[in-house]
């Protein structure tokens, strides 16, 4: 898996609108984005910086094709999926408490590789 923070990803894409379930066009911003070598996909971890009802900022995950001219997002389908994409959200939360800035993009895919091996050996 091969993974990148936004500001690595700056030319590529670190923001993007979507039309909401009312048909309005919002801003969303990116989170991260990585690779999964093992699905051949690539995910997308996003905000549109909108409060749940506990006053959480909402995050989203999706896959995406890095290299469409538009952004297009498919939903996630599978458990396994979905694990990998609660790891990665769960390091993002633990860096973003435990460090002033974001670490730079080594320290979080160490953290996520370590995750991850945790979880394959179970």
């Amino acid at each position: 898996m091969s993974a990148g923070t936004a500001d690595e990803n700056r030319d590529e894409i670190m923001s993007f609108k979507v039309l909401n379930d009312e048909g309005v066009e919002v801003e969303c911003e990116v989170l991260f984005t990585f690779e999964n070598q093992e699905t051949n996909k690539n995910y997308i971890i996003y905000t549109d910086n909108t409060l749940d009802d506990d006053g959480s900022t909402k995050v989203y995950a999706s896959i995406y094709d890095p290299d469409a001219p538009e952004t297009e997002l498919t939903p996630i389908e599978t458990d396994e999926e979905w694990a990998v994409i609660e790891i990665i959200m769960d390091v993002l939360q633990e860096c973003a408490s435990e460090y002033d800035e974001i670490p730079d993009s080594d320290v979080i895919n160490e953290k996520i590789y370590e995750r991850l091996a945790e979880l394959n050996e179970d």
